[in-house]
């Protein structure tokens, strides 16, 4: 598989990456089997960067990962760990601001690397940002882990320009993680321009819009208890209709291009730029290999613009997460 570089200071990744939030949480139940195989997949076809996070099942994502590896060589694999979200006994989140203080990066970290089985993380980054933490306190915590080589770059997730451009002030930022795709494209207003200029790179998660840019969601599909879909605004009632109605759109532009949906929405975010890298959050073999062969996929000017007509910027019903979440994102500010 193809590389990019995650900005001008970070590491050389594969084209895709490989999102593992779903083998453990938000989505229902998954098989851990499969999972692992998925991951071992995912490897044997080139990539090589696969995000995590410590509060994914409550830390039971980053044992997945250690036990996948275990056969593998440590230094094939950069794992990216976002950090500060609290978990409640149950499975549920608290509604209470993250905690990204210096003293939890480095009792988090620590927990993480038990976890992880390794010496090291590759990536290290607050999953959102405290708003009474200055993210200066934050970043320089973790560039003192940097350091101690127990981490090799530090990312940043959900944040907005001027909070880029304060970080950044303080160690190199190898990448901003954030939502992005073809219904999701607030950040090329600002994010984007600001990120390219600082030269930090950007892991685009819900390329597929959690499954609804995949091609396979049905009206009246049932979730599962605990599905972060149930409370989307965009999977509820007419917002959900009127979503379908642009897959059904594009659906027509990738039987044009020959290739499904969900590939050419992928490759639609990969065309973006050579600094941006698509998070997939397959947890199948099948979801995966769909997913790979999306980084074949090679998009003309003219496919370009006739999926941009099929879903035009704004064009989705629905908010990316409920206003409440929204409301604690620095990205959203």
């Amino acid at each position: 598989m193809k590389t990019r570089q995650l900005g001008s200071t970070g590491p050389t990744v594969s084209r895709l990456g490989l999102g593992a939030m779903g083998m453990s949480d938000a989505y229902g139940p998954a098989d851990e089997a499969e999972s692992i195989a998925t991951i071992h997949a995912a490897l044997d076809a080139g990539i090589n960067l696969i995000d995590t996070g410590d509060f994914y099942g409550s830390g039971h994502n980053e044992m997945l990962i250690r036990d996948a590896l275990r056969s593998r060589t440590r230094d094939d694999v950069l794992i990216s760990v976002k950090f500060g979200a609290l978990r409640d006994p149950a499975g549920g989140w608290q509604h209470a601001p993250s905690d990204t203080s210096p003293s939890a990066v480095k009792d988090r970290l620590a927990y993480t690397l038990r976890r992880l089985g390794t010496d090291h993380v590759d990536i290290y980054r607050p999953a959102r940002l405290n708003p009474d933490i200055p993210v200066e306190d934050t970043v320089g915590a973790i560039a003192e882990m940097v350091q101690a080589g127990y981490v090799r770059h530090i990312g940043l997730s959900e944040v907005g320009a001027q909070t880029l451009r304060r970080a950044a002030a303080v160690h190199p930022i190898s990448d901003l993680q954030i939502e992005y795709s073809l219904i999701s494209r607030s950040i090329e207003a600002e994010i984007l321009p600001t990120a390219r200029e600082l030269g930090i790179g950007v892991t685009a998660y819900g390329v597929l819009s959690r499954g609804l840019l995949s091609g396979h969601w049905g009206a009246e599909r049932n979730l599962a208890a605990g599905d972060f879909r149930g409370m989307s605004p965009r999977f509820q009632g007419d917002n959900l209709r009127r979503n379908l109605a642009l897959v059904e759109a594009l659906r027509a532009v990738a039987e044009r291009v020959g290739a499904s949906v969900a590939q050419v929405a992928t490759a639609w975010v990969a065309a973006q730029g050579e600094d941006i890298v698509p998070l997939v959050g397959a947890r199948r073999r099948d979801r995966l290999a769909e997913s790979l062969a999306a980084a074949e996929v090679v998009l003309s000017g003219d496919d370009l613009a006739a999926i941009e007509a099929a879903v035009p910027e704004g064009s989705a019903a629905g908010s990316r997460y409920p206003d409440a979440v929204l409301a604690t994102m620095d990205s959203e500010r």
